[in-house]
């Protein structure tokens, strides 16, 4: 099914913005859990349970959580479809700061795998599929596609969206011009949250000369990588890039990176990884923006939540 724009939103950096400011959803359908896990920390969970026995594990976008329009709009499509939803944020996303100096990353499949775990060993579900969003796509591609730790069998499907497969190349596609509006809200939101991580953490976190800060290299150079145990930017990128697990992925995967999606540029479209792993299709609209895929119809579906539900139920 190919995603056609409404007549004004065919504009990627439209498309990107307007969800987040003009789409409303209710999330009084959401049930907040807390897990500890085995490190000290915990992880904040977003259920809604219909009794079905197949459930939709959403990843939600960096700087996002679980209530982000996209996260509820793709749950209340898939509960009002049969499915269970399972929304998770991503540590120190849900609302309270996490309890460890480390935070979430690319690449933290750790987490994603305690959750898949956590719903699994509940003994409620016969199949799990993945719905991941930009980081979160890419997250969920590098769990599938990642030789260890091994994915639960109980993961049937997954389908990702504007997904950065190449983190270097859409680390530098964020600091053109064009994108400027969208790197200074990130620095933003991840100043006020290295400032609450400073509280319990002072030796560990300096945010001397932070607002010299202008890009994602600069701000991974002097924070995601040493707090994760990577070298620097670039091998943060170069192990957590998806696009190096593509060609792994043993489940039907779908991935959506419209081709106005400004945060990404060609090297995040894995047309070879693709064409060499018959278990991942690769689809490219020619808009849909980042995160974005609006539709204006009777169900209030957005094109992204039909597709998913298609794929997943195909």
């Amino acid at each position: 099914m190919d995603y056609k724009a409404p007549y004004f939103f065919r504009n990627g950096h439209l498309q990107s913005i307007y969800p987040s400011l003009f789409r409303k959803l209710n999330d009084h359908f959401m049930e907040r859990e807390r897990i500890d896990i085995d490190d000290g920390d915990f992880l904040d969970l977003d259920w809604c349970r219909v009794g079905s026995r197949r459930l939709v594990i959403i990843s939600h976008g960096l700087e996002g959580h679980s209530r982000r329009p996209y996260v509820l709009g793709m749950a209340k499509a898939v509960v009002d479809n049969g499915w269970d939803a399972l929304a998770w944020n991503f540590r120190s996303c849900g609302g309270s700061m996490n309890r460890n100096l480390r935070f979430y990353h690319s690449g933290a499949t750790e987490d994603l795998h305690r959750v898949i775990d956590y719903a699994a060993e509940s003994g409620n579900y016969d199949e799990v599929a993945l719905v991941g969003f930009s980081m979160g796509g890419n997250l969920s591609l590098v769990y599938l596609g990642k030789e260890s730790p091994k994915p639960n069998p109980i993961v049937k499907k997954s389908v990702v969206y504007s997904v950065p497969c190449d983190l270097s190349a859409s680390a530098e596609q964020l600091t053109k011009p064009q994108n400027t509006i969208y790197m200074k809200r990130f620095l933003k939101d991840l100043k006020m949250k290295m400032q609450e991580k400073k509280k319990s953490f002072p030796h560990e976190v300096d945010l001397t000369g932070y607002d010299e800060i202008k890009n994602f290299r600069q701000f991974d150079d002097r924070y995601t990588a040493p707090i994760h145990g990577f070298k620097d930017a670039d091998h943060y990128w170069a192990q957590c890039s998806s696009r190096r697990y593509i060609r792994n992925i043993k489940v039907p995967t779908l991935i959506v990176n419209a081709k106005d999606d400004p945060f990404l540029s060609e090297a995040c479209y894995p047309h070879d990884e693709v064409d060499a792993n018959k278990n991942v299709k690769l689809e490219t609209p020619a808009t849909g923006g980042h995160v974005g895929f609006v539709s204006f119809n009777k169900s209030n579906l957005y094109w992204s939540e039909q597709r998913a539900l298609a794929f997943l139920d195909g």
